[in-house]
C-alpha cells in the first residue's frame, strides 16, 4: 500500500491558526472587517441567478450565503482548510438548500473543473505554499468567461502589512499590484480590473484601511 504524501507543514500550521481563530470567535470579526471589500468583489463577479459560486477560504461562510440568496437557482460552495471554520459556516447556513461546505486544502480539492461562474478568494491566496498552482486551479474551476475576484490586504504597497508573517507566525507571499496582475496572467487568466477598496476614516480603524485599503484584482477565464 503506497504511503500517503506528507502534508505541507505550512498547511498544517495554517489549519491550526484558523482553527484557533474560529474557536476564539474571530470568524465573525473577519466578516465585519472584510465585509466592505468582500461585498465589492462579490458585486463585480456578477453572479447569474442560476450560477455556481465558490469561495476559497470561506471562513464562516458569509459570502456563500450572499451567493445562495443572489443565485436561488444555482449552487454556492465554500471551502476552508479549517474544520472549525466549516463547522461555524454550516451552523450559520442551515436554512439554505443550495449551499455546500467542504473541509479542503486548496488547491487539493475534488471540485469539478469548468463548472463555476464565479470564484472569490478573500484574504487567502497569499497564504498558500504554491501560488502558481493555486491560481492555475482557480482558472480550471471557472467556466469559459467565468470571473475570479481576489482580495488581499497583504501586499507590497501596504507597508503596514509587512510584519504580518512574523506576527501570525506563518510564511506569506508578498507581491505588489503589478505582481498580482502578472501572477494571474501567467496561468492564463485575463485581468479585467484592479482597484483599492478603502474605508472612510473612523475611530479605531487602522490607518492603512483608509489610506491603502484592500487590493482587489478581478480576472476572467478566456471564453472558448
Amino acid at each position: 500500500m503506497p504511503m500517503r504524501e506528507a502534508e505541507d507543514p505550512r498547511i498544517v500550521q495554517l489549519r491550526e491558526v484558523f482553527d484557533a481563530w474560529a474557536r476564539d470567535g474571530r470568524a465573525e470579526g473577519m466578516e465585519r472587517g472584510h465585509g466592505v471589500a468582500a461585498r465589492r468583489a462579490f458585486e463585480l463577479l456578477e453572479l447569474p441567478g442560476e450560477g455556481w459560486y465558490l469561495d476559497v477560504g470561506c471562513g464562516n461562510g458569509y459570502t456563500v450565503r450572499w451567493a445562495a440568496e443572489a443565485a436561488p437557482d444555482g449552487w454556492a460552495v465554500g471551502i476552508d482548510l479549517s474544520p472549525a471554520m466549516i463547522e461555524r459556516a454550516r451552523a450559520a447556513s442551515a436554512a439554505f438548500p443550495n449551499i455546500e461546505f467542504q473541509v479542503a486544502s486548496f488547491p487539493d480539492t475534488l471540485l469539478p473543473h469548468g463548472c463555476f461562474d464565479a470564484v472569490l478568494s478573500m484574504e487567502v491566496v497569499y497564504y498558500l505554499p504554491d501560488l502558481d498552482a493555486a491560481l492555475r486551479e482557480m482558472a480550471r474551476l471557472l467556466v469559459p468567461g467565468g470571473r475570479f475576484a481576489c482580495v488581499v490586504d497583504y501586499y507590497e504597497e501596504n507597508v503596514a502589512s509587512h510584519s504580518w508573517p512574523e506576527d501570525v507566525g506563518v510564511e506569506m507571499t508578498l507581491l505588489d499590484t503589478v505582481g498580482w496582475r502578472r501572477a494571474m496572467e501567467r496561468v492564463g487568466l485575463v485581468v479585467v480590473a484592479q482597484e483599492r477598496v478603502t474605508l472612510p476614516a473612523a475611530a479605531g480603524l487602522p490607518e492603512w484601511k483608509v489610506r491603502e485599503g484592500s487590493l482587489l484584482t478581478l480576472a476572467h477565464r478566456p471564453g472558448e
